[in-house]
């Protein structure tokens, strides 16, 4: 029985490292997303291009905040 929490423990452990990991890899890419729209959003003209790509980085942050956010809530309800 006690091989067997251990076991269990280790489990539990080793999911919540692996979701902490894409909790850090989202935040990291929505930062990554910040800094070249940062970029983008400071020029005085902006191409169609840098539009699209605008809305494209504006897409990626909201679905990593989502998922971030189903995570954390995961991690709270266990």
């Amino acid at each position: 029985i006690m091989s067997e929490n251990q076991d269990e423990l280790i489990k539990a452990q080793n999911e919540l490292i692996g979701v902490l990991f894409e909790i850090i890899k989202r935040l990291q890419s929505n930062n990554d997303l910040d800094t070249e729209y940062f970029k983008i959003i400071g020029k005085d003209s902006r191409t169609e291009n840098e539009n699209l790509r605008l809305n494209e980085i504006t897409k990626e942050r909201k679905d990593n905040a989502e998922v971030v956010s189903r995570l954390l809530k995961q991690i709270e309800s266990n």
